[in-house]
């Protein structure tokens, strides 16, 4: 399913928006500001961004560089400036597109379809970590070759699902990652509202990397909130 992300300031704007795209088939999550777009950022594969211009602290455009200097997921401004030249500066920081305020929820509805179907031609967004090779407990992955290396040098296969499973959870190590978070990292726009899918996916990486699988240290099971890796990740 499509996730969009509003960031807006007002929960009068936020909150109706979201009940409406959510009407209209899309999964929709909400940040009141920086702080809470970035955090929502880390944890969830997005596919557009909702991004009001004027607000308190980190404004709309700083963070629209943000996003396109590292995730360059679309971004559709939200805005009350009315001088062209401040819609002109919001589309020179990468924005896809904008809409004025107070707009039409029909006109925003069909801007989002618009900007989805250009970026759909382009793969998935997903921030990589700048070294090719990650360390965690007695393992290695080697994001070149995608592949996961033991202690005496002998490499374990893995699926393209484990390896996006395993990789969302080295970029991610000692956090909480709920079944939605999981299957949004690692299916992206293909991703199904069938969360057993993740459960049996960890159950596989299980028992590849850790010693008991019956007694998993690496992959620990948060009860009610998902799964979390336990250990410390380290680029080599």
């Amino acid at each position: 399913m499509t996730h969009i992300l509003i960031v807006d300031d007002n929960p009068d704007i936020r909150q109706p928006l979201k009940r409406y795209l959510s009407d209209h088939g899309l999964r929709v999550s909400c940040a009141d500001g920086g702080v809470a777009m970035r955090e929502t950022l880390k944890n969830s594969a997005i596919d557009l961004i909702l991004l009001d211009i004027m607000m308190p602290g980190e404004d709309g455009l700083s963070l629209c560089r943000f996003v396109q200097d590292t995730l360059k997921t679309p971004v559709i401004l939200l805005t009350a400036l009315c001088e062209d030249a401040d819609r002109v500066v919001g589309l020179e920081m990468g924005a896809d597109d904008y809409i004025r305020k107070p707009f039409n929820p029909r006109v925003l509805l069909a801007k989002v379809k618009a900007v989805l179907r250009r970026s759909q031609s382009s793969p998935t967004r997903i921030q990589q970590p700048e070294s090719d090779t990650l360390t965690f407990a007695d393992w290695k992955l080697d994001l070149h070759q995608r592949e996961l290396i033991d202690l005496k040098g002998v490499a374990v296969a893995l699926s393209a699902a484990e390896y996006r499973m395993l990789l969302a959870f080295l970029l991610r190590p000692q956090t909480t990652l709920s079944r939605d978070q999981l299957l949004d990292l690692t299916h992206g726009r293909e991703a199904k509202a069938f969360d057993r899918s993740i459960d049996n996916l960890i159950s596989r990486l299980r028992r590849k990397i850790e010693v008991d699988a019956s007694s998993p240290k690496l992959i620990k099971t948060v009860w009610g909130g998902g799964y979390m890796l336990t250990v410390e990740v380290s680029p080599q």
